[in-house]
């Protein structure tokens, strides 16, 4: 064995002995489970010995009452152990789902509770197989698979022992082949741990390709591509299958060698039992009893090599598992951390530079103050850093240096919940759950009225929309709102943040899959309730950022310029390039929609608030 695959024979042996640390809080389950199995086992090892008297007191001797007897006994047993193996396999597969219910809580509380950042360049797919396929053979071990594999070990001690007691001579020879048996059965453990480790790997691997594949199937029938995903599938699949062919080829090597090994000791026992039988030397109740306890470990020696190939696909499934779980969240609440009960929605970035775990520097001296009931619009090239800059509000992610402030308060210093509870978002791709149009609207404040829900709508302008679909707010949307077009999507995104009622609103590009009268209309509701709280906006439509209060100009995750639509316009910095080859052909538009009436306050909605610059404001020229 390498010492790349001795380490990760070692690490999969670990995780299997914490998977059974999850018996620990269900110990009465577990005594009765293993109570019924040692009892069993217990019987079992009587039986032989019963037969070996009925031979020799019974028909050798001609006693009919003795053979009677002997049936009565064996008979109770049979009674006595299936009441036993009724205990044992109900508390056994109780325990192996119970094991599996909290693994999966405990598993999935940890993806819940992981940074951005591990979402970031983690795979759906990856995440499901371990939630699903690793859990489910790490479950199978915990419950009846240990009861099986130490049934079997106890069986075997308990077979050499009532061996030793009818004759040591002939025992030892019928136990010659046991040493290399069990060598054989251990060794076949160690060898295939890593080989299931693999296994697992690649059903994640596999699992990914299925996720994706099934998630852009639009994407694949809008190109044909699917010959191409076909092929991508099959590779992975081959690719699984060989390693699991390797599995079942060393399994097939092992079984049969197991098998002749048994036999072996039939042999001895027949060999040199036989002739000691008919001299008198022993009985031949005994070599019965002898012989009966060798082919009692059969199916047990067989069934080991089984369990340890079950010990480790469980070791190396349930050590992905833990890999998860014991990965440190990130961002975590401070021991001191403080509640914020009301918030007044005052945010300020003071000199905060950012990189992700890679060194990938993002945002560099980040300077400004977002005043309460203030709209920030962000605006830059792809990469600058605008959704960088806003997911760090939330928390999402911690600053590398400088400070990020809510009402004065580092945000570091806050709860976590307490901080989010005043803040909503909608992000630039909305994602909605597989459940009805009200629910969606109402998950970011459970329990809502009816007309609540309504009301947040209708500032969105979705609730008309949503009447004319067939059950109205009682629709259920397909995954991730499939049956929803873009624009519909967005406006329910924005009627779940409005009616959480947050200080601070984050619009991530939030109109850019609406079409210009929708965004419109989207912006006539927002004017108003927008007021009172600070807004941060990323977007390209300039009807929003005339209506801004302060323009942040990112460039390779620095601002370069900031001040309102105005002022940046009498500018020849980057805003007035964007605005040329971008944004230009939007004002004949908007000039349309203003002498029309239909832009409401138009212009006169936008204030000429001067920007804010190491907290002083900057006076246009």
């Amino acid at each position: 064995m390498t010492e790349e695959n001795a380490s990760a024979a070692g690490h999969t042996r670990g995780a299997a002995w914490r998977l059974l640390g999850y018996l620990r809080p269900y110990r009465r389950y577990v005594g009765v489970a293993y109570g019924g199995m040692l009892l069993g086992t217990g019987l079992n090892l009587i039986v032989p010995k019963i037969i070996a008297w009925a031979i020799d007191y019974g028909l050798s001797e001609g006693q009919a009452s003795t053979l009677f007897a002997a049936g009565g006994i064996i008979l109770v047993i049979a009674l006595v152990r299936g009441l036993l193996g009724f205990g044992q396999r109900y508390y056994g597969e109780w325990l192996t789902h119970r094991v599996a219910y909290d693994l999966r809580n405990d598993f999935y509380n940890a993806v819940q509770y992981q940074p951005f950042a591990f979402h970031d360049q983690s795979h759906t797919g990856d995440l499901m197989s371990r939630a699903t396929s690793d859990i489910g053979e790490a479950e199978r071990f915990a419950g009846i698979g240990l009861m099986d594999l130490l049934a079997t070990i106890l069986l075997v001690i308990g077979v050499i022992a009532a061996m030793m007691i009818e004759s040591v001579p002939l025992a030892l020879l019928g136990l010659i082949p046991l040493p290399i048996l069990l060598i054989t059965t251990v060794h076949f453990g160690l060898t295939v741990e890593p080989m299931f480790k693999r296994i697992q790997e690649q059903m994640g691997v596999l699992s990914t390709v299925m996720q994706e594949s099934l998630s852009g199937i639009r994407v694949v029938k809008a190109f044909a591509r699917e010959p191409h995903e076909l092929d991508k599938f099959d590779r992975e699949n081959d690719e699984w299958f060989t390693r699991r062919e390797g599995v079942i080829k060393k399994w097939a090597n092992n079984w049969p060698f197991m098998t002749f090994l048994i036999m072996m000791s039939v042999f001895f026992l027949l060999w040199f039992g036989g002739p000691a039988a008919l001299e008198g030397r022993i009985t031949v109740g005994s070599l019965f009893a002898l012989i009966s306890y060798i082919l009692m470990l059969n199916t047990p020696i067989q069934r080991l090599g089984f369990l340890v190939n079950l010990a480790a696909t469980a070791g190396a499934s349930a050590s992905r598992v833990f890999e998860i779980m014991d990965l440190p969240a990130e961002v975590v609440d401070r021991q001191d951390a403080i509640a914020l009960p009301e918030a007044r929605g005052d945010v300020k970035f003071e000199h905060v530079s950012f990189a992700y775990r890679d060194r990938l520097h993002v945002l560099a001296d980040i300077d400004f103050r977002a005043r309460p009931g203030e709209r920030i619009a962000l605006i830059g090239p792809t990469g600058s850093g605008k959704s960088t800059i806003t997911n760090l509000i939330p928390r999402f992610y911690d600053v590398s240096s400088g400070r990020v402030l809510v009402d004065d308060y580092d945000v570091r210093d806050l709860q976590l919940k307490s901080l989010r509870s005043h803040i909503g978002m909608v992000l630039q791709e909305p994602f909605l759950f597989t459940q009805t149009v009200a629910e969606n609207i109402a998950y970011g404040r459970p329990g809502a009225d009816r007309e609540d829900v309504v009301a947040a709508a209708e500032a969105a302008h979705a609730h008309e929309f949503i009447l004319e679909l067939q059950d109205g707010y009682e629709t259920r949307v397909g995954e991730r709102g499939v049956t929803l077009s873009g624009g519909q999507k967005q406006r329910i995104a924005i009627a779940r943040a409005l009616l959480a009622d947050p200080r601070i609103l984050i619009l991530d590009d939030s109109t850019s899959s609406v079409d210009t009268e929708t965004e419109h209309l989207i912006q006539e509701a927002l004017a108003e309730l927008m007021k009172g709280r600070t807004t941060f906006i990323i977007a390209q439509r300039l009807l929003t950022l005339k209506h801004a209060d302060c323009i942040l100009v990112l460039q390779d995750g620095r601002i370069v310029e900031r001040g309102t639509h105005d002022f940046l316009l009498s500018q020849t910095g980057l805003y007035r390039q964007i605005y040329d080859l971008q944004l230009k052909d939007q004002e004949e538009f908007v000039a349309l929609q203003e002498s029309g009436g239909a832009g409401g306050q138009g212009s006169k909605g936008a204030k000429n608030h001067a920007p804010i610059v190491d907290g002083e404001e900057v006076r246009e020229a």
